[in-house]
């Protein structure tokens, strides 16, 4: 539209400012070119053209969609962002300004598109092409806006690039981030959605802050994480004496080992991987250890059990019970001739018996004692988690 003839004649002699960006999706970063674009205009006229170029990669926002959420993010800029569905390229948004009756005109961009705009824009002033035509005096200038830094914290380092990975990845927390304060949480979930759809992604319904926890066990993320043991693997078992066995069950934090018939429950901090060494040490420790199950462990086995017959003792009530039966013949019963009145167990046998019982059941108490502890621990750890995220995410619904 063609000002008035008196209003011609003032913005024939003003300078008009402008920049042209994609902002797919808008990000702080662009809030910080709108500031440099408003304080190098002054008291000059300032606009913002956006790009029409949509698709699924690079440019998820439709341009309507697009102003609007610009306008919302920076509403001290609202009335500066320009709505025109024939602009399309920084040509046209100069062959409008030229239109309009301007005829000065400074562009501000990135410092990496400087040169570039500075050759190709001034290329075509006071031609006619495709684009139409425009003639600024002093040809067109073109000024940076300062250099970005892309690994940047904040808004030197937003980038609709990795704010557009975020939504792909379902990160809400960090897109968040990389939007101004002007923007509530709803307003942020609803341009997090906007990308998504965009880019051909299911809507978001559920947002949850994530909570990145201390990890519990260093040995257990390494378990988990690593797979540091495997199925079938021999394992040195540190609370046995050295006993070498081999995993049967690979637990969500134990194991399950086998040795010579018997099996144990372990926790990861329980057993070792075996080195060389280890390995020629055990065997060469169990070296003497018959075969579980043959008549040589029965045989051992009877050696060290009480009420076994053993060499120098004299025989007790098994011993009767079994020489008796060999020959055919009944048990004798008490009070009968040749009566047994012991069992060969010893009072230093019941005593050491007791003794491994009490050992067992203190071993068995502490343990509960401090797996309660880290339980307690734990507990209070996540419920100090759960209550910093409540008011995280209160702090990030209250209004500024």
């Amino acid at each position: 539209m063609i000002n008035s003839f008196s209003k011609y004649l003032v913005e024939e002699d003003r300078a008009v400012y402008f920049a042209f960006g994609r902002m797919n999706p808008p990000t702080i970063g662009h809030g910080k070119l709108l500031d440099v674009l408003a304080a190098k205009a002054g008291r000059n006229p300032y606009k913002l053209f956006l790009s029409q170029s949509q698709d699924s990669k690079d440019n998820p926002l439709a341009y309507s969609d697009k102003i609007k959420f610009v306008r919302k993010m920076f509403p001290k800029h609202a009335r500066n962002v320009m709505i025109n569905k024939k602009i399309r390229n920084p040509f046209d948004a100069l062959t409008a300004l030229y239109d309009e009756g301007y005829r000065k005109v400074v562009m501000v961009a990135g410092s990496d598109r400087v040169t570039e705009y500075d050759l190709r824009l001034n290329k075509y002033n006071g031609k006619q092409a495709g684009h139409g035509f425009y003639n600024f005096q002093d040809s067109i200038k073109i000024v940076s806006a300062g250099q970005r830094d892309p690994d940047a914290e904040g808004a030197d380092g937003a980038s609709g690039t990795k704010q557009r990975k975020f939504a792909a990845d379902n990160n809400f927390t960090s897109f968040s981030q990389g939007l101004p304060v002007t923007m509530n949480t709803k307003d942020a979930r609803a341009v997090f959605n906007a990308v998504r759809k965009g880019m051909g992604l299911k809507e978001e319904k559920l947002f949850k802050n994530h909570i990145q926890l201390d990890p519990v066990s260093n040995i257990r993320e390494s378990y988990i994480r690593d797979n540091v043991f495997e199925l079938g693997e021999e394992v040195l078992l540190n609370r046995k004496d050295g006993v070498i066995g081999t995993i049967q069950y690979l637990g969500a934090n134990y194991l399950v080992v086998e040795s010579k018939g018997e099996r144990w429950r372990c926790w990861l901090d329980d057993v070792s991987k075996l080195s060389p060494n280890a390995l020629v040490e055990s065997k060469s420790m169990y070296a003497n250890t018959p075969d579980w199950g043959t008549p040589a462990s029965t045989k051992k086995a009877k050696k060290v059990t009480p009420g076994e017959t053993a060499e120098g003792k004299k025989p007790g009530l098994w011993d009767n019970i079994h020489a008796r039966r060999k020959k055919g013949l009944p048990p004798k019963k008490p009070g009968e001739e040749g009566y047994p009145k012991t069992l060969n167990i010893e009072q230093n046998e019941m005593d050491r018996a007791r003794d491994i019982i009490a050992k067992d059941k203190q071993q068995a108490s502490d343990m509960i004692s401090r797996e309660r502890e880290k339980d307690k621990i734990k507990h209070d750890r996540i419920l100090d988690r759960a209550r910093r995220a409540r008011v995280l995410r209160q702090n990030s619904s209250a209004k500024p």
